[in-house]
């Protein structure tokens, strides 16, 4: 120790003050030793999954604490191409430049060792948007990178300017795909022709013109049946085909899950692949379709959409792939006029209402403070002006619990 402390009085290049010299000698006999931020181990890890189109993405962020708890939170990174963020849920999210910073919310700060946070953000792009692979979480550097983002077909041409709704994404692991217990859980294997038998029965709820519907043998998602639909534009070529289950008492919340698959994207016009009998709008339906490209909800009491069928509420929910199975799933809050939608583990943020008013989503939606009720499903095709399409059907399931893809 006295050697040391020699030593340092002993260095010309700098003189000591007082105070620097107490403060050596205090150090020195406490023993404590001092790390740079540098000598660090790697403190964290950032999952960035982003859904991207052209002109705009969003993208969902996880946080995994590696280091000490701490009780607030500070995650940056930088922007290698022309991103910028126009919105973000669950942290305070600010862009200068290229730099981004993402803080807590109130709620969201304290972090154990091994402990997660979730967040998202939405923003828009121009000449490139790679993910970004310097994050740092309170300074010190992690070690996970982002993840290739998925282009798929953009909503809207133009980019969305106002925040998705309020409450986050799902941030637990999705739900079983097992339906066994449910009060429909069908993937069509028990049809023994080509017309609809059993639990379910083709039906036209207006009226009847070239649209049909058959059980396919060629194209199925699992098994080797699926549903097949040869839908026709105008407003009288309806062609569904309906459970036969009564749904009336599937509640609180209804769970539905099915894949889907069609041909054609969706039009401009209004169109309707999924049509629910709701008691409380008196046996009219609650439906789910497209319109401007993108899936909406519509109710036909008062033909209200979900979201608002402005060039931003349409850039909040998203195009229905063609040429592929896509697993859709929704969530029917009965003792409120709530919902939520996910295209497969993706909560779509134009296509959730929780009952707090969300500009260019719910404001139409929200007009009907009645919960809906609804007592069967029915799958198939109605096109209200243009749009022809065909649809397959398969692995459906209905619920009071949640049921996964």
């Amino acid at each position: 120790m006295r050697t040391l402390l020699r030593r340092l009085l002993r260095r010309p290049r700098r003189p000591w003050t007082a105070a620097a010299f107490l403060t050596a000698a205090a150090l020195l006999a406490s023993g404590f030793t001092v790390l740079s931020a540098s000598g660090a181990e790697s403190g964290c890890r950032v999952d960035y999954t982003v859904n991207q189109w052209t002109g705009g993405y969003t993208a969902q962020l996880k946080v995994t604490n590696l280091g000490p708890a701490v009780t607030s939170w500070r995650l940056t990174w930088t922007y290698a191409g022309d991103q910028q963020v126009t919105s973000a849920w669950n942290a305070t999210v600010t862009q200068t430049g290229s730099s981004v910073v993402a803080v807590n919310t109130n709620w969201n700060g304290a972090l154990a060792t091994g402990g997660t946070a979730d967040f998202g953000l939405q923003g828009t792009w121009r000449s490139s948007a790679p993910a970004p692979v310097d994050f740092a979480l309170n300074g010190v550097s992690c070690g996970g990178t982002g993840t290739p983002p998925p282009t798929t077909a953009p909503p809207t041409s133009q980019p969305p300017t106002t925040p998705p709704p309020s409450t986050p994404p799902p941030t637990t692991p999705p739900p079983s795909a097992d339906c066994g217990a449910a009060v429909i859980c069908s993937g069509f294997e028990d049809q023994t022709g080509s017309t609809p038998s059993g639990a379910w029965r083709s039906t036209a709820p207006d009226c009847q013109g070239t649209g049909t519907a058959t059980v396919d043998t060629a194209v199925a998602h699992g098994g080797g049946k699926s549903l097949r639909v040869d839908g026709r534009a105008g407003y009288c070529n309806h062609a569904f085909v309906a459970a036969t289950a009564d749904l009336s008492s599937v509640g609180p919340v209804m769970y539905v899950r099915m894949w889907v698959r069609h041909t054609t994207a969706l039009p401009a016009a209004h169109v309707t692949f999924v049509s629910m009998p709701d008691s409380s709008q008196g046996g009219r339906s609650l439906r789910v379709g497209g319109q401007n490209g993108a899936l909406q909800w519509n109710r036909e009491t008062d033909d209200a959409t979900l979201p608002a069928q402005s060039p931003t509420g349409v850039a909040l929910s998203r195009p229905l792939p063609t040429g592929s199975w896509q697993c859709l799933r929704f969530a029917i809050d009965t003792s409120a006029p709530k919902l939520d939608t996910w295209l497969g583990d993706e909560q779509v943020p134009g296509l959730h209402a929780d009952g707090v008013p969300t500009q260019d989503v719910d404001q139409q939606w929200l007009a009907r403070t009645t919960p809906p009720r609804p007592t069967a499903l029915r799958l198939g095709w109605e096109s209200y002006g243009t749009g022809d399409d065909t649809l397959w059907f398969d692995d459906v399931a209905v619920g009071s619990s949640p049921i996964g893809c």
